[in-house]
């Protein structure tokens, strides 16, 4: 059941009271005492303020004991249905289950509960934190609820209900594929909430949540309790992107339109600097008056500006961590000062209270005076490289409203509660890894939803800053879509499919994972395809009509004229690449100082070779070439040119005509050296006319099988009709189109059961490696079972093999941090640093193991790119983890590590988190070291910024 709801608050009680008959409000009053004996009615007593109609909808479903698919913008108020769950569950005497995608937010979750039902209530379970887990409210990061389901937990016992807060988030190529796993295998007797930002195709996830989880009802609102307003900001003056007016389909303004026009009429500034001694004294006060009117304001100006119309606080995304802390630097160095004395006294106070417990070297090491400074003036920054202590603290005052402009990469968007009055977006290009991409409608949407406080702003507004080239009708097309598709990013792995052949055998494994979105997408999908194909089909009954010929078989006449094609085409293409070849291996004679004629080209003529260019290195100085590339010969020609040729200036042979001696002195980039050097090669070689190329026999007037199709088309039937060409027309049209179907076809085959093919593929592997004999897990396959992470496999394989015994603790926290650690950037200018000893030794055999198991991948068909396989082992952090667990400290450590604190505490917890399950999955009965020193490993990562860096 689909529910869409636009209605504006407080409109429906006060339509439901007006205009009623005396049986009508009798009928009414019944009602509303009903609605009093709910556990709805009494959920609305705890708050201040009136619930929308989503939120009543959702909750009266859920408490009809439905699931709920709650679909609707940033900052509407989605998780008050999730809390309503957590009220019903605790009025029921069961368990509900709060999960997020990140540790922050299920921080800033657990807060938010714990001052509503006490802390006794509350519990947290992250990935290196446990408090209260037995609590009958749990908030948790999603793959800690996946990691209880497969290892069968108790704490499941009398589980009622579980919300997944940011649903949408299962698009995540990298972790998306954990949250299908938890939808999937829950116990029917769960009921799901989810909760998701505007997605256009909520109807298709609903559809699917039914198929698995059942009675599922799908709430849309598409109502922004705050309104947001669109602008850009060029130069001093803040534009509305759409005009004023009625109806849905707004203009956009059309001065951005003039001004977008006009600036790319004007030249770069390149031109107008080279043209400036020539323009009139006019044309130059016109450009002066021109420029200072529109431009890409600064960042303190920007503040500024936005500080004068009142539309602060406010947000500004840049998508560069180096980028939000110097944009802070420039606003202090501007003298940018948004507090008064009263506000800096209250910031020093709670940022001297949250930091209470660092100690004062360390202090220095992070930066703390100067982030100290910019809180004051009411500027930070906000961004992942940040220590977790420090990024809470800019939170909490930005909420209090003691920060007022906060500089922050893209991550902030994600569902922290942290909303402004204003958003600002520098540029709408952003690096997503690969390349400089434009942000997609959805991260549009997603970032622009940050703007306007509930209960505190009657509007927000989202501006983005005028730059060279901008597109006003683009940014207008990405304020307009308010939605985006959520799309799966589900693979299986090989954790899942030993934890699944445990739990259900291989059979039903294969059936539930058909089950997955990703599958129930693929299968619709196909649906189309499949159309397209009966279309086809129809069209190649009504082409076969049309080629019937009356003396005989026109279908097998038309596939001996296409076989003479082929085979002609054929020996073309062979009889080409021998030429081709001929003229290689001619080219490779060639010495320095041999006279040629340049056949063909640009540079055609009488030349000079100077370095053959043999693929075989280098020669006479000059870098040689890949050998699919040929000799590439350097060349002086008669007119005096330098020119590296190519192979297709060689299309036959060459020979050489004469030999000259190239003085030691010459130098290609001399013109006088080239000007001698070709008078002299004139001089020598000018009168000498090269032999014409004979060309050689064609090998298809020789060729057999040519002879023979020619002979069976002269003896055909259909050979003497009068429509002959006709026929073979639209016989022509029939087997294109025959060709296009057979490819939608293969299509159609390659997405049907792609899930299931490419769990069949892990199975067939991990059984050749012996975690698997049909559907019983060994023992190696119950330690796999144990050990989540991309690196999985590798994990397992090095305790199989041993590589870890007898390593130091610190020692180990060096090679495990190889199965977690991925540098931000490919940095290809040295290798890393790493311990010497038995460490480097034991990461070496990592090395080695994966590349077998790259190899045996490879084998099996199990590719990367498809989201499956195991990665080469990142050794960037074996040093920095081997130094902090010997007890180095925190300054000598990010010196080395050449990384920011917050980044080299989330890479030392996600360590701490692998240490953890290695320590539980390693074999202890044989005398193995390595649970023992796993143990002591997490001990020495777990102090100083890594151990009070936050709650989780």
């Amino acid at each position: 059941m689909i529910v869409l709801l636009s209605v504006r608050p407080g409109t429906l009680e006060s339509t439901m009271t007006e205009d009623l008959s005396p049986a009508e409000r009798y009928a009414a009053a019944r009602r509303r005492a009903a609605e009093q004996a709910t556990a709805l009615a009494s959920f609305r007593e705890m708050y201040d303020f009136g619930l929308d109609p989503f939120q009543i909808e959702a909750c009266q479903a859920l408490e009809a004991g439905k699931g709920v698919l709650v679909a609707a913008p940033t900052g509407s108020g989605k998780t008050i249905v999730g809390e309503f769950a957590v009220h019903l569950a605790l009025l029921q005497g069961k368990k509900c289950f709060y999960t997020t995608p990140i540790k922050a937010l299920s921080n800033q979750k657990y807060a938010d509960l714990c001052r509503r039902y006490g802390t006794d209530k509350v519990g947290l379970l992250t990935g290196d934190n446990s408090v209260n887990s037995d609590a009958p409210v749990v908030v948790m990061t999603t793959e800690v609820l996946r990691n209880m389901l497969y290892a069968g937990s108790q704490t499941l016992l009398g589980l009622g209900h579980v919300v997944m807060d940011e649903v949408h988030y299962l698009s995540d190529r990298f972790r998306g594929a954990v949250w299908e796993e938890v939808i999937i295998h829950l116990p029917p007797s769960v009921t799901l909430v989810s909760l998701s930002a505007t997605v256009s195709n909520a109807e298709e996830f609903g559809d699917w949540l039914d198929t698995v989880r059942g009675d599922t009802q799908v709430i849309v609102s598409e109502h922004r309790p705050v309104p947001l307003f669109q602008h850009v900001l060029a130069g001093r003056r803040i534009y509305d992107l759409f005009e004023e007016g009625e109806g849905r389909k707004k203009a956009v303004n059309p001065d951005l339109t003039r001004m977008a026009r006009l600036e790319a009429a004007r030249p770069s500034w390149g031109d107008r600097r080279r043209g400036r001694n020539n323009m009139r004294e006019a044309d130059r006060e016109r450009e002066r008056r021109q420029r200072s009117r529109v431009w890409t304001p600064s960042r303190p100006e920007v503040i500024e500006r936005l500080d004068a119309e009142g539309l602060l606080p406010a947000i500004t995304f840049i998508f560069s961590r180096a980028a939000c802390e110097a944009a802070v630097q420039q606003c202090l160095f501007a003298g940018l000062r948004l507090n008064d004395e009263e506000a800096r006294e209250q910031v020093r106070s709670l940022v001297e209270e949250r930091t209470a417990s660092i100690p004062a070297e360390d202090l220095h090491v992070l930066g703390y005076y100067e982030w100290l400074e910019g809180l004051e003036r009411g500027i930070a920054a906000h961004h992942a490289g940040m220590l977790p202590t420090f990024k809470e603290v800019v939170e909490e005052l930005f909420v209090r409203g003691l920060v007022k402009a906060v500089f922050a990469t893209e991550t902030l968007a994600l569902g922290i509660n942290m909303p402004a009055r204003s958003v600002v977006l520098e540029k709408l290009v952003k690096w997503n890894g690969e390349q400089h991409a434009d942000i997609t409608p959805g991260e549009y949407t997603q970032l622009t939803g940050r703007a306007g406080r509930r209960g505190i702003d009657v509007e927000g507004h989202a501006v983005v800053l005028w730059q060279r080239a901008m597109n006003p009708d683009h940014l207008a097309g990405l304020a307009g879509t308010r939605t985006y598709p959520l799309r799966s990013s589900f693979k299986p792995s090989y954790n899942m499919a030993v934890n699944l052949v445990e739990q259900f055998g291989r059979h039903r494994s294969r059936e539930l994972l058909e089950t997955s979105f990703a599958q129930f997408q693929a299968d619709k999908s196909v649906v189309g395809i499949s159309r397209q194909v009966q279309r086809n089909e129809e069209g190649l009954d009504g082409y076969k009509a049309s080629m019937t010929c009356h003396l005989g078989d026109f279908e097998e006449y038309a596939r001996l004229r296409r076989e003479l094609k082929d085979r002609e085409t054929e020996l073309a293409r062979q009889g080409a690449a021998d030429r081709r070849a001929e003229a290689a291996v001619a080219l490779e004679k060639l010495k320095p100082g041999d006279v040629i004629h340049v056949p063909t080209g640009k540079y055609a003529g009488l030349a000079l070779v100077l370095d053959p260019g043999l693929p075989a290195g280098r020669s006479n100085g000059h870098r040689g070439f890949d050998h699919h590339d040929g000799p590439r010969p350097l060349v002086l020609t008669a007119e005096r040119q330098v020119k590296r040729l190519a192979s297709i200036d060689f299309p036959v042979p060459v020979e050489a005509l004469e030999r000259m001696r190239i003085p030691k002195s010459f130098n290609a980039r001399s013109p006088q050296s080239r000007r001698d050097l070709a008078s002299a090669l004139r001089t020598k070689a000018g009168h000498i006319t090269p032999e014409r190329h004979r060309k050689k026999r064609s090998q298809a007037a020789d060729d057999r099988e040519i002879a023979r199709l020619r002979k069976e088309l002269r003896a055909h039937p259909c050979h003497g009709c009068q429509d002959r060409e006709d026929h073979a027309r639209w016989a022509e049209r029939y087997h294109r189109l025959l060709r296009d179907t057979s490819q939608l076809e293969r299509r159609i085959e390659g997405r049907t059961n792609t899930i299931a093919r490419t769990f069949d593929r892990i199975v067939a592997l991990l059984t050749e490696m012996d975690y698997l004999r049909g559907d019983e897990v060994t023992e190696h396959g119950k330690r796999l079972a144990r050990l989540y992470g991309e690196l999985d496999l590798l994990a397992s394989e090095c305790l199989r093999e041993g590589v870890w015994e007898g390593l130091a603790p610190a020692e180990l926290a060096a090679c495990v941090s190889a199965l977690v650690y991925e540098a931000r950037a490919a940095d290809d200018a040295m290798a890393p640093k790493l311990p010497s000893g038995r460490a480097k030794a034991a990461l070496g055999e990592m090395v080695r193991i994966w590349g077998r198991l790259d190899a045996l991948e490879e084998d099996f068909r199990i590719s990367q790119t498809e989201g499956v396989g195991q990665r080469e082992p990142d050794l960037g952090f074996a040093w920095a983890a081997y130094m902090w667990a010997s007890g180095k400290g925190l300054d000598e450590v990010l010196r080395e590590a050449e990384m920011p604190a917050g980044d080299f505490v989330r890479w030392c917890k996600q360590v701490i988190d692998v240490l953890g399950q290695i320590a539980a999955a390693a074999p202890s009965a044989d005398g193995s070291t390595v649970p023992k020193n796993a143990r002591k490993a997490v001990d020495g990562l777990l102090r100083g910024v890594v151990a009070y860096s936050s709650v989780g």
